[in-house]
């Protein structure tokens, strides 16, 4: 075996662009911890202890704390969209895809492995601060509210005045009643609170506010039979 040739039995030597991604990827999974484990902030030298990083190594990556929160948001956020498409992947009807989409972002509410508090805080001090970046963070979910609008659209089970603009409105409206309920976890309202804003958004894209499947179903019978 030549002396350039690694051996077998150990791990290729990582390049300097490979370290600094996993060295990225390591901050930002430290702060998804830290996030889960605590219902206040987090120092950087807690980030830094979780991470084990040097000091130097984090602002090698992030310029503050504020960059690194904006990118654990933007990486949350596409987690959630990635599970919300392997959740309705199985379904046929854009109707239903949607309704899944509607729900499943406001029962997470419930969930014991999220912060409600701390990313609605986190998200309306760093929209003060970096709006656009904001806006960029959470628009994968409005995209993928925008896909099921045209579908829906293209097969007659729905009429969104405009597709874009009406999954921009029902994606703000998700996040207003995540961020009102995530202060407001005991208010009994919280329990029907993803139903309540599926009807409506249902009913603004032409759905008339009912069941998701009946509504297909029906809506898809009166365009064969006319």
């Amino acid at each position: 075996m030549s002396l350039a040739e690694p051996s077998p039995d150990e791990p290729a030597p990582q390049s300097p662009v490979d370290r600094r991604n996993a060295n990225s990827r390591a901050i930002i999974a430290a702060a998804h911890r830290l996030i889960e484990q605590q219902h206040e902030g987090f120092t950087t030298q807690e980030l830094i202890k979780e991470a084990g990083v040097a000091l130097q190594t984090f602002y090698r990556h992030f310029a503050g704390k504020d960059q690194l929160l904006l990118a654990v948001i933007a990486e949350l956020i596409a987690e959630h969209c990635r599970a919300l498409e392997a959740r309705a992947q199985h379904l046929d009807d854009p109707v239903e895809r949607l309704h899944v989409y509607v729900t499943a972002s406001l029962e997470s509410l419930a969930s014991p492995d999220v912060n409600p508090q701390f990313i609605t805080a986190e998200h309306w001090r760093l929209h003060q601060l970096y709006p656009e970046e904001m806006s960029a963070a959470t628009k994968p979910v409005a995209d993928l509210i925008r896909r099921e609008l045209e579908a829906g659209q293209a097969a007659g089970v729905l009429a969104p005045r405009d597709p874009e603009r009406d999954a921009w409105l029902i994606n703000r409206m998700i996040m207003a009643a995540y961020h009102h309920y995530a202060f407001l976890r005991a208010d009994h309202a919280v329990d029907t609170v993803a139903d309540d804003v599926w009807e409506f958004c249902l009913a603004a894209v032409g759905g008339g506010g009912a069941p998701s499947r009946r509504l297909g179903l029906k809506r898809r019978g009166r365009k064969q039979s006319a």
